[in-house]
C-alpha cells in the first residue's frame, strides 16, 4: 500500500534568482532545495542582524543537512535532452552548502551533511565544534527537505514506515508510522562571547552536543536504546549539565510502533532520576509538521528556542491513548496541552534529539539566552532616521508596506531600536528610501504616504565622489548638536580646553571668541560626518572654513589651527604640512600645497567661481556644506544642474533635523554610511523586523507524465 498523505510546502516552484545573481536559465535547472536554502539562509542572517557585507570574505561556515534530491528525476525523466551544464551543480547535494558559501562570499568550512533524519542536527553539532575550535567565526546551520517525486515515498511505504492515515501520533496507542513533510530551517551561530561583544540578539545557547552511531545492532535502521543513552549522556557531559536540571526534551518521536518505547526507555535511563512531581516533559514537532527528515532536527531545535522565548511549550498533538508498550511509570510526561514554561531562578534547559535511520544519533542541550544587561542612556535624539532598500522598486515598495504594518502591529516598540535594526542589521541595496521621524506614528504616516505614491524611491550611484565645503560654522545653530551628540560635544569642549577658556566656547559671543567658535562648530561637524563614514574626496574652504579645511586635511594641527583663527595670536611662526585630503583654494581655484597655504590664507580675496568649477572638473557630484549653507547656495547658483548640494545646518531648521535630512540624502545617493558608529553613543538593541520581500517567479521544467505500457496479452 502507498500513503499519499504528506505535509507539503506551497509554491516550491517559485524563486527570486535575480536577487542571488542567478540567471533564469540556471534557475530552471536548480534543485528547489537549493533555492529554498538560499532564501531561508538570507532570512536567517537578516533575522540575526548580520548584514551580508559584514560576513563577506569572513570565515563563516555553512553546514547543511540534506539527504535526497527528487528534482533531478523531474528534469531527466525519459528525456536526457533536458540535461544541461547547470544540472550538475544545480542538483549535487554538496553544492547545496557550497552555493550558499559562494553566493554570500563565505570562506569558512562548507559541508552538506547526510545522516538521514539526524542530518540537520548533526550539521548544528559540527558547526558548534568548528566555532569552539575557532575554525569559524560565524556559522549557518540547518537543513532542507522537499518531496518532488514519488519514488522514495513508495519505497518507504513498502517498508511500512509511513502512516496510512496521514497523522503522526508519537506515544499514542494508534502510532503506526510517520508522515513525510517538507521544510527548511537555518540558524545563525556565534560564540556567545562574540555575540555579547557585538551586541547581537541572542535567542538561546547550545550548552552541549554529541553525535554517535548505533554500530552493529539488531538491524541497520532499527533504533538502539543504549546508543541513544550514550549520545544524550555525552551531550550533557560536554555541556556540564546535570540531567535533573533539564525540563523538556524535544524527541525524535516519529510515530513508529517500535521507536517510541525504545526512546522513552533511553530518556528514562538518563533523565529519570528526578522526583515524580517534576517529570521530564517531552513532545515532538512532527505532530505539527510531519517528519521533515533531513530538516527534522533543525525544526525541533527551532521549536525549543521559540518555546524558551515565549515561556510556553506547545502541545504535542494527537496524544489520546498512551502507547501500552511504553513504561509510563517513568517520571516522563507527554505535553498533551500547552504548558507554561516560565522563567526560573536557574536558566531553563531542554534537550533535542534526532536519530537517523542511517544509525547516526545526535543530541543537543539548549539553554535559555542569558539575560541581557539593562541598557539606559541619559541622552536621546529628538528624531530618528529609518533607511530601507531593495534590489528593485517592486521589492522596496513591498518592504515599505511590511514596515508600515509592523509599526501598526507593534506601536510600543522603540522607534530608536527599529531604526537602529533597519540601519545596522540589514544589507543596503541600490533602490533606497529614508525617513526621519520623532515617533512611530509619524514614521507610519510617512510610510503610508510613500505607499500611496506620494514619494518616489532613489537609485544609489556607484560610490559618488563627495566634496566637503567649509563655509564657517554658525554658532547659534550648534547648540542642539552640542546637547544631543556626544562626539560633537567632545570636539567643541576639546577646542575650549586648547583655548584655555573659562566657560564653554559656545557661550562666549564676544568678538574675540567668534572666529574660534565658528571654527569649533565646523570642525566638530567634520568629526561627526567622518565618524559616520562620510569622508571627502576633496575639500574647499572659505574664510574661517579654509582653516577648518586645512586642519581636517592634516595640514595644521588642531592647536595651530585654533591659534591661527585667534585674532590676537602671533601666527608668524606657524607652518603647514602636505594635505592628506586634496584642498582647493577658495582664493585661486588651484590645489593647495604647504608652500603656498599660509600666504594664500592671509591674502587674495575669494574666487569661489573658479574654486567650485575645479571641484566639478574633478568629478565631484555630491557637495556637502559643513556650515549653514553659504557655499552650497553659491555653488547651486553658479553651477546649476551639476550635482547634489547639501548642507549640514540651516538657519530656518533645527540642526538635528537638517543633519538627518542631509544624511538621508547622502544614503540615497549611494554614500556608504557607518551605521553602527552613527548609534554607538546611545543605548540600542536589535529587534525583530520584516525580512526581504522576495520577487518570485515560476522556474520549473515541466515534463509530460510517462504513458504506462500495458501488456495486451
Amino acid at each position: 500500500s502507498v500513503t499519499l498523505q504528506r505535509r507539503l510546502l506551497a509554491q516550491v516552484d517559485r524563486f527570486d534568482p535575480q536577487f542571488f545573481g542567478i540567471s533564469a536559465r540556471e534557475a530552471l535547472s536548480l534543485d528547489p532545495q537549493q533555492r529554498l536554502l538560499l532564501e531561508v539562509s538570507w532570512e536567517a542572517i537578516e533575522h540575526a542582524n548580520q548584514p551580508s557585507d559584514r560576513l563577506y570574505n569572513s570565515t563563516t561556515g555553512v553546514f547543511i543537512g540534506i539527504c535526497a534530491n527528487d528534482y533531478n528525476r523531474v528534469i531527466w525523466r525519459d528525456d536526457f535532452s533536458a540535461i544541461d551544464a547547470f544540472c550538475a551543480t544545480g542538483n549535487a547535494l554538496s553544492v547545496a552548502a557550497g552555493r550558499l558559501s559562494y553566493s554570500l562570499g563565505l570562506k569558512g568550512t562548507s559541508l552538506a551533511v547526510d545522516t538521514a533524519c539526524s542530518s540537520s542536527l548533526v550539521a548544528v553539532h559540527l558547526a558548534c565544534q568548528q566555532l569552539r575550535t575557532n575554525e569559524c567565526e560565524v556559522a549557518l546551520a540547518g537543513g532542507v527537505n522537499l518531496l518532488l517525486a514519488p519514488d522514495s515515498t513508495i519505497a518507504f511505504s513498502r517498508t511500512r514506515m509511513l502512516n496510512p492515515d496521514g497523522r503522526c501520533t508519537p506515544f499514542d496507542a494508534s502510532a503506526n508510522g510517520y508522515v513525510r513533510g517538507e521544510g527548511c530551517g537555518v540558524i545563525v551561530l556565534k560564540r556567545l562571547s562574540d555575540a555579547v561583544r557585538d551586541g547581537d540578539r541572542v535567542l538561546a545557547t547550545i550548552r552541549g552536543s554529541a553525535v554517535n552511531h548505533n554500530g552493529r545492532s539488531s538491524s541497520l535502521i532499527a533504533p538502539n536504546g543504549l546508543s541513544q543513552q550514550a549520545v544524550i549522556r555525552k551531550a550533557l557531559e560536554n555541556g556540564a549539565v546535570d540531567p535533573a536540571q533539564v525540563d523538556y526534551v524535544e524527541v525524535q518521536g516519529t510515530g513508529t510502533s517500535i521507536g517510541e518505547p525504545i526512546e522513552v526507555e533511553a530518556l528514562g535511563a538518563v533523565y529519570g532520576r528526578r522526583s515524580s512531581d517534576r517529570p521530564l516533559k517531552i513532545g515532538s514537532v512532527k505532530t505539527n509538521l510531519g517528519h521533515l527528515e533531513a530538516a527534522s532536527g533543525i525544526a525541533s531545535l527551532i521549536k525549543v528556542v521559540l518555546a524558551l522565548q515565549h515561556g510556553e511549550i506547545p502541545a504535542h498533538l494527537h496524544f489520546q491513548t498512551p502507547n501500552p508498550h511504553i513504561n509510563w511509570e517513568l517520571p516522563i510526561q507527554v505535553v498533551a496541552d500547552r504548558s507554561p514554561w516560565p522563567l526560573q531562578p536557574q536558566p531553563r534547559l531542554a534537550g533535542v534529539s534526532a536519530f537517523g535511520f542511517s544509525g547516526t544519533n545526535a543530541h543537543l542541550v539548549i539553554e535559555e539566552a542569558p539575560i541581557a544587561p539593562a541598557q539606559s542612556s541619559q541622552r536621546e535624539r529628538p528624531l530618528h532616521l529609518l533607511t530601507l532598500s531593495a534590489k528593485s522598486v517592486a521589492a522596496l515598495t513591498q518592504l515599505a508596506e511590511q514596515y508600515e504594518k509592523h509599526l501598526i502591529v507593534h506601536p510600543d516598540e522603540s522607534l530608536a531600536d527599529v531604526c537602529f535594526t533597519a540601519n545596522c542589521g540589514r544589507s543596503h541595496f541600490p533602490y533606497r528610501l529614508s525617513f526621519s521621524a520623532a515617533s512611530a506614528t509619524e514614521l507610519c504616516d510617512q510610510l503610508s504616504a510613500f505607499n500611496r505614491g506620494d514619494r518616489t524611491p532613489s537609485k544609489a550611484a556607484d560610490l559618488p565622489k563627495i566634496a566637503f565645503l567649509f563655509s564657517g560654522g554658525a554658532i547659534d545653530l550648534g547648540r542642539q548638536l552640542y546637547d544631543t551628540q556626544p562626539l560633537f560635544r567632545q570636539t567643541i569642549d576639546r577646542c575650549g580646553e586648547i583655548l584655555k577658556l573659562d566657560r564653554p566656547i559656545l557661550e562666549m559671543p564676544d568678538a574675540i571668541t567668534v572666529p574660534p567658535a565658528r571654527f569649533a562648530v565646523e570642525y566638530a561637524l567634520f568629526q561627526l560626518w567622518t565618524a559616520w563614514g562620510v569622508t571627502p574626496a576633496i575639500a574647499l574652504g572659505s574664510g574661517v572654513g579654509e582653516i577648518v579645511a586645512a586642519c581636517a586635511a592634516g595640514m595644521l594641527s588642531l592647536e595651530n589651527a585654533l591659534q591661527f583663527v585667534n585674532p590676537d595670536a602671533n601666527v608668524g611662526q606657524l607652518s603647514a604640512t602636505a594635505p592628506q585630503i586634496p584642498i582647493v583654494s577658495s582664493r585661486t581655484g588651484e590645489f593647495v600645497t604647504e608652500a603656498i597655504a599660509l600666504a594664500n590664507w592671509q591674502s587674495n580675496p575669494d574666487s569661489l567661481s573658479a574654486s567650485l568649477q575645479t571641484l566639478h572638473d574633478q568629478g565631484c557630484t555630491v557637495f556637502l556644506d559643513l556650515g549653514a549653507g553659504a557655499l552650497s547656495q553659491t555653488g547651486a547658483q553658479l553651477l546649476p544642474n551639476t550635482g547634489h548640494w547639501l548642507t549640514s545646518l540651516h538657519p530656518d531648521r533645527p540642526a538635528w533635523e537638517q543633519m538627518l535630512d542631509s544624511l538621508g540624502a547622502l544614503y540615497k545617493l549611494g554614500i556608504k554610511i557607518n551605521w553602527p558608529a552613527f548609534d554607538q553613543d546611545y543605548a540600542r538593541q536589535f529587534v525583530s523586523l520584516p525580512t526581504y520581500p522576495w520577487q518570485r517567479d515560476r522556474y520549473w521544467i515541466d515534463r509530460p507524465s510517462p504513458t504506462p505500457q500495458i501488456d495486451s496479452s
